[in-house]
């Protein structure tokens, strides 16, 4: 196959960096820069996403007539990698690239006549209520009930690993609708107001200090049977239908970032001999390998975009890139934190800019941290990372998806 881009988008190509390069403020390439995790500064973050909206790439793989753009696979790749490469922070994915796709397949008229346009303004901002304390990689053993009741169902239960539940107003939630037949029938897909009575919310603080994650507890909450999104007790198929978005998407730029960010650091870091730590055969050698994985990675991107350029669905390919990536970005923090040294043991989360509130925190009062700002960055961004190959389903669960579908096993 052929990877070199064409004339048309080299110049879209183009087209985007002016855009980047006249619209990224020092104040979001920093937010993008000191974000301990695929978080970024809750802030800075609907800041970013209002510019995109403005110009019409907030959402550009939505359908053209919900806002979406008419670009090719190849584009949307340039895009994506553009953005990583200048600093951009990442917009939240539970509304754009996970919820709002459902909604465009599932969703009836109105609902995507309300929802859609208040996804991209910021007016609707989605949190994501799949896993339960019983129901985490097995997905199908959830048990949060929504009791008929006429016009609505009234919901009890609670969800677990809630990004951002406290920042939003709205939650897309598989419940319990039947318990008849195989676990995966029975279950609904509901889309829930936050505001509800009934709802309580309590974070959940992490090894990191950060208060992204949260438990969401629902207490006899009546919710309109008209926010069901596709058939009553066929909620698993919307849900296998989101689950190929969570697990889609381009990684290898953002990783490549993360190497070039390690090796520049490297080089400036003395190492135990004095000299820059970059001269240390053991860790050159180290990222090295990272550099060479991060370019194998995006060789399989092309590939895959490709294939579907071509009218094949991505498959069990999303398992594979969801598997290599979260791997390989767990592997980079590591060297990251190693880059670090002594100052990246010090707990200084006030010289960074998370995705969330720090517990039982109180910074200096002078704002002093030891280091250089990435040294603060590296132990949360390690900490938060471990989760990467959790997230998305487990890469156990990968793993066997691709045994079954492309092994045969």
């Amino acid at each position: 196959m052929e990877y070199d881009w064409s004339a048309e988008d080299l110049a879209f190509q183009d087209e985007v960096r002016e855009f980047l390069a006249a619209k990224l403020t020092p104040e979001l390439r920093r937010a993008g820069r000191l974000a301990t995790s695929v978080y970024p500064d809750h802030e800075a973050s609907m800041a970013w996403q209002q510019i995109l909206h403005e110009r019409g790439w907030a959402a550009p793989a939505w359908p053209v007539e919900h806002g979406g753009c008419d670009w090719s696979l190849t584009q949307h790749y340039i895009f994506q990698r553009e953005s990583a490469l200048a600093g951009a922070p990442a917009l939240s994915p539970m509304g754009i690239k996970m919820v709002a796709p459902a909604i465009v397949a599932f969703g009836t008229e109105e609902q995507k006549a309300f929802y859609l346009p208040r996804i991209l303004t910021g007016e609707v901002f989605f949190c994501q209520g799949y896993s339960e304390p019983e129901a985490g990689s097995d997905l199908a053993a959830l048990a949060m009930a929504a009791v008929d009741d006429g016009e609505d169902f009234v919901c009890t239960g609670s969800k677990i690993w809630t990004t951002h539940a406290t920042e939003a107003n709205w939650i897309f939630c598989l419940v319990r609708t039947s318990r008849t037949g195989k676990k995966q029938q029975g279950i609904t897909f509901l889309l829930i107001d936050m505001t509800a009575p009934g709802i309580e919310i309590r974070p959940l603080v992490m090894t990191s200090g950060e208060q992204v994650q949260n438990q969401v507890f629902f207490d006899n909450v009546r919710v309109p049977k008209t926010n069901v999104l596709g058939r009553i007790d066929d909620g698993w198929t919307v849900a296998k239908y989101l689950l190929v978005h969570e697990r889609g998407g381009v990684a290898a730029p953002w990783l490549q970032v993360m190497a070039q960010d390690i090796a520049t650091a490297a080089a400036q870091q003395p190492g135990l001999d004095g000299r820059p730590l970059i001269d240390d055969r053991a860790f050159a050698a180290k990222l090295a390998d990272l550099r060479i994985r991060t370019e194998v990675l995006e060789v399989l991107e092309f590939r895959t975009i490709s294939a579907m350029a071509q009218g094949n669905n991505a498959g069990p390919a999303s398992s594979m890139l969801k598997i290599l990536a979260t791997e390989l970005s767990q592997k980079l923090t590591e060297l990251a934190l190693e880059a670090a040294g002594p100052r990246g043991r010090v707990y200084q989360p006030h010289a960074t800019l998370p995705g969330g509130p720090i517990a039982q925190f109180t910074p200096p009062a002078d704002g002093y941290h030891s280091g250089a700002e990435w040294q603060a960055v590296a132990p949360l961004r390690y900490f938060n990372d471990r989760a990467g190959s959790i997230y998305a389903g487990s890469n156990e669960i990968q793993r066997n998806i691709l045994a079954k579908a492309a092994l045969g096993l």
